[in-house]
């Protein structure tokens, strides 16, 4: 008998938030995240669409998916599939990189030891909070790993006064994310004009500084989904103008419905 669908995850923890999951069949429609997506596959077999190819990881291979790229996800086997995933800050990857660009990983399935024994490490004692010095050092590990696969040098170089201007927008819009913020209140608060604020921001932390406002909401929204709260009440706690446009901007995000994702945390509890 296959054990049902589950989804199991922690709130996000300076710039790091893990997920475990299983599913027998299709697990999630096409979607996207603002974050890296590093995962190990534990059991059975996954297939993505990626990059415009179909891949699959077997159970002891590593997924890295970069930022804002587009990709689903089903069983590749009658057994169906179990994973971990990191979901990690491109801004504390940089960071950890010493300001260099986030790296790209061209091989989003790979037989990497070294990030799968962060992984291991990152699970552990899964769901227990990690304590503070335990995510800064599985971020620099993470980042190591990355930046040994990625491709970095077909990157420009970023300024540090254009890394510390993205930095402080995106305080900024974690701060306030439930709002609609104006293009000229990020401009007065990062000191760069709306485009060049966008392309910074992107060259930092992979994504539009719209789409970081939006996780950060879809984020909260998740954790209320999970725990019961009614879907009007979640949209309007969270900035979404009505429960539809929260269930758009939802599935677009995580590749299920607030319903289904809601079902899934249950089952897995």
């Amino acid at each position: 008998m296959i054990a049902p669908d589950h989804i199991r995850f922690d709130e996000p923890h300076s710039g790091l938030q893990r997920l475990a999951a299983r599913f027998g069949g299709h697990a999630y429609d096409l979607h996207r995240h603002e974050t890296y997506a590093v995962g190990l596959t534990m059991r059975g077999v996954q297939v993505f669409h990626y990059r415009g190819t179909q891949r699959a990881s077997r159970a002891g291979q590593v997924v890295v998916l970069h930022p804002d790229e587009a990709h689903d996800g089903h069983a590749g086997s009658a057994g169906g599939f179990e994973y971990r995933m990191l979901y990690v800050d491109p801004g504390s990857i940089a960071a950890a990189l010493g300001g260099a660009p986030p790296p790209f990983v061209p091989d989003a399935v790979a037989n990497d030891p070294a990030l799968a024994a962060v992984l291991y490490e990152a699970f552990g004692e899964f769901p227990r909070v990690l304590e503070p010095l335990a995510v800064d050092a599985i971020i620099e590990r993470l980042a190591q790993g990355l930046g040994a696969r990625g491709d970095t040098g077909k990157q420009p170089t970023r300024r540090a006064t254009a890394h510390r201007a993205a930095r402080r927008a995106r305080d900024f819009l974690m701060a306030d994310a439930t709002r609609a913020i104006a293009s000229r209140e990020l401009e007065d608060v990062s000191g760069l004009d709306r485009f060049s604020l966008a392309r910074h921001f992107r060259a930092t932390f992979g994504t539009s500084p719209h789409r970081f406002q939006v996780g950060r909401r879809l984020a909260r929204a998740r954790t209320m989904n999970a725990q019961g709260v009614p879907l009007s009440e979640t949209a309007a706690a969270t900035g979404f103008a009505d429960q539809s446009h929260l269930t758009r901007h939802f599935t677009a995000r995580f590749g299920l419905t607030p319903g289904r994702w809601a079902a899934l945390s249950r089952s897995g509890a």
